[in-house]
């Protein structure tokens, strides 16, 4: 049974049939009765002229009385089996896209999980660097050999930590001073006071606590997709020291996100109809198998209020989703892992 549903669809079209036809012979036989009654009245008028006749049109009536004793048999037999037959086939469809439903909403947990944890690590990485003696004695010295040092130490981060597209130090000011990735992206000197991710780093509490902010693209990282995490960097790396200025890290999200939604365990039949994603708490695709309508398209995803399930669209997709459960010390920002799924 390589395609349920075909068989499924198979079987309505055959109960279909079988009730036209039966409609068909009834109507017929119908006429055929009325005709025998109206000879048997004719021959009835005829004496013994329509005698003969009369036995003609006996033998039909009895012929038609037959067939409608059959048709009646039938309607009720086959007709019924086949009723039985298309709901036992609708029911098995229906408990087959149920299990396909929750094993695509355990698929887009996965996704997202994989996520968060992947997430969780950069809120690490950005506390952890921010205590780094090179990138506090950066904004501490204020010299332009600090920065330099600065500079080369994060350049060494980034050889490691193939993940990221530029780790920025910012000042008290809000202009950066040093970056990891210097000859390829000219961002020192430029002032980004106004970024949301700077404002709120540098309203840490502590240097326990960070900032994590939705994807963008980035014009100063020449349009790159990100995902900004930062933090306060603090007078001498301590958890509660005066707060110097800002380190700020970039996930190079693109790449990352399309290993994970294009990593999904589907078979070639599946992904030939699947589309699976990841949004953001406003529903916006930020990660898309198909690679269309990445920051662009809103999918009308319909929770209900539920964190996790499936439904059917209105297209007659089956859309299976699961909500970000975060990881550790890092709660996530509401994102869904999303499979649309067309029907076969």
């Amino acid at each position: 049974m390589s395609n349920p549903q075909a068989i499924v669809d198979l079987t309505h079209e055959v109960k279909r049939l079988a009730s036209g036809k039966i409609n068909d012979i009834n109507d017929i036989n119908r006429e055929t009765t009325f005709l025998a009654l109206n000879a048997l009245i004719e021959a009835a008028r005829a004496g013994d002229a329509g005698k003969g006749f009369a036995v003609v049109a006996s033998q039909v009536k009895h012929v038609s009385t037959r067939i409608s004793d059959i048709t009646t048999g039938l309607n009720k037999e086959l007709a019924g089996s086949l009723s039985k037959l298309t709901e036992l086939g609708d029911n098995m469809i229906e408990r087959m896209r149920s299990l396909d439903g929750q094993r695509c909403t355990d698929l887009a947990l996965n996704m997202i999980d994989i996520i968060d944890r992947n997430l969780y690590e950069r809120s690490c990485d950005v506390r952890w660097w921010a205590t780094d003696s090179a990138v506090v004695e950066c904004l501490a010295d204020g010299s332009a050999g600090a920065a330099s040092h600065a500079c080369s130490r994060l350049e060494v981060i980034l050889e490691s930590y193939t993940v990221y597209r530029d780790l920025w130090v910012v000042d008290a000011n809000g202009v950066v001073v040093a970056n990891g990735r210097h000859s390829t992206y000219a961002v020192r000197g430029q002032n980004v006071a106004g970024a949301e991710w700077y404002k709120s780093a540098m309203k840490t509490a502590s240097g326990s606590q960070y900032v994590a902010s939705d994807v963008e693209t980035l014009a100063l990282l020449r349009n790159a997709q990100v995902a900004t995490y930062s933090t306060a960097i603090r007078e001498g790396g301590a958890l509660d020291g005066r707060v110097l200025g800002a380190l700020v890290i970039f996930f190079d999200w693109a790449p990352q996100a399309e290993t994970v939604v294009k990593g999904v365990r589907l078979s070639e039949e599946e992904w030939r109809r699947s589309r699976c994603m990841i949004v953001d708490s406003s529903f916006r695709v930020i990660a898309a198998s198909d690679g269309k309508g990445i920051l662009d398209e809103r999918f009308r995803l319909q929770t209900s209020g539920k964190s996790s399930g499936s439904y059917r669209d209105v297209d007659g997709s089956i859309v299976s989703f699961a909500a970000t459960p975060g990881y550790e010390t890092y709660r996530g920002l509401g994102w869904y892992g999303v499979i649309s799924q067309k029907s076969e």
